[in-house]
């Protein structure tokens, strides 16, 4: 089976299509979606149809909780709670109701499908760097074979087992038989590794092999939408940048 992860869309639409373009010219059997369907950008509703559409597992982000009433996000930056609170007017009932009721991880088989950190899915926790993997490794018997994560909006893959972790540095790479890996899929509407491209990534479960893809999109359509939103211009900024 070829699974097609992605993750952190924010309501980024351009982005969205081309990473479903990507998926049909793949092939792809299976379809998860990581979380933050909404925030940021300027089209939540249609990117909430887009994924309830494509994808065949969605799993909660803090965005999606925060905008849906399921999480505080009084400490968020202005910018980002404004952008929230108007994204909160703009969901329909449906798809409102469909974010209140998504759950915070799923599985198939051996593989497992979450926003953040496994470990406490409600704090929504970044894994980014080796530190990070520190309590991952301690939990190694309660962790999947592989754990898809979004969050960070980064393109970062870690093996570990008992013992420690190793940061897989490959953009394509075998997952090893005896080691687990946490592998986080990038952002599809919201890059921030200074590559602009849309980012998701394809599992094969049979070979057990990962691979990043970039895909280019429309990234002034996408910040037009923004800049004549009524919300920061920053957020549009941002996309010409992948910061």
């Amino acid at each position: 089976m070829r699974i097609g992860i992605f993750s952190d869309i924010h309501a980024n639409v351009e982005a969205m299509e081309a990473i479903l373009r990507l998926f049909d010219r793949l092939d792809i059997d299976y379809v998860a979606c990581l979380g933050d369907v909404v925030g940021y950008g300027a089209q939540p509703d249609e990117c909430c149809n887009m994924v309830r559409q494509h994808a065949d597992v969605c799993v909660l982000g803090n965005h999606d909780a925060a905008v849906s009433g399921r999480m505080d996000y009084s400490y968020y930056r202005a910018a980002a709670r404004e952008a929230l609170d108007a994204h909160a007017r703009l969901l329909s009932p449906d798809n409102m109701a469909w974010l209140t009721a998504l759950p915070y991880m799923a599985r198939l088989g051996d593989v497992a499908f979450c926003h953040g950190s496994p470990l406490d899915l409600e704090a929504f926790e970044y894994i980014f760097v080796l530190d990070q993997m520190r309590d991952v490794v301690g939990r190694f018997e309660q962790q999947a074979k592989a754990t898809f994560i979004g969050h960070s909006h980064l393109c970062k893959s870690f093996s570990f087992d008992a013992e420690g972790a190793d940061e897989v540095l490959n953009t394509r790479f075998t997952l090893a038989p005896d080691r687990k890996y946490i592998i986080t899929v990038g952002s599809v509407g919201q890059p921030r590794d200074y590559d602009i491209r849309a980012c998701c990534g394809v599992y094969d479960t049979e070979a057990r092999r990962y691979e990043y893809h970039r895909v280019p999109y429309d990234v002034e359509a996408a910040a037009r939408k923004i800049f004549d939103a009524d919300l920061s211009v920053a957020f549009g900024k941002r996309l010409f940048l992948g910061v």
